[in-house]
């Protein structure tokens, strides 16, 4: 049987920590869209936009540079596919768009090395399509 764990105060909004809550296992988590829809599929889909060879890059480079903390996993469909590839990185729930190996470059050194953020590969939530570059 499950424990359930009783809070004397509320627990903060969904994605924060709350009191009595382990420490994270890692820092960052990374998860790069990989989903494959039959051709021609009107919303696309990541893999067939370079998702794999992106997130290869992701993770074997930031093993190289020995980047501790941080996961990076493939995901299946995270329902944005036609602004793709698509990532997101936890636990600030930034969403981005990546075509190239140097915009995947830009988001390992800018987000996850030194905290900030690609403003011109930011998604928003309402975005319907890709940022302009």
């Amino acid at each position: 049987m499950t424990e359930v764990v009783q809070q004397d105060a509320p627990a903060g909004e969904a994605g924060t920590q709350a009191d009595g809550d382990p420490a994270p296992y890692f820092r960052c988590h990374v998860f790069c869209c990989m989903n494959e829809r039959p051709p021609g599929h009107e919303r696309g889909c990541c893999k067939e936009k370079g998702a794999i060879r992106l997130r290869n890059y992701l993770k074997a480079r930031a093993k190289e540079l020995g980047i501790e903390g941080i996961r990076i996993n493939q995901s299946g469909c995270l329902d944005r596919c036609e602004l793709g590839p698509v990532m997101v990185i936890y636990p600030e729930g930034v969403w981005y768009h990546y075509r190239t190996i140097e915009d995947a470059e830009e988001i390992l050194q800018t987000h996850l090395v030194k905290g900030g953020r690609v403003g011109r590969l930011l998604l928003q939530p309402d975005d319907e399509t890709p940022p302009e570059e």
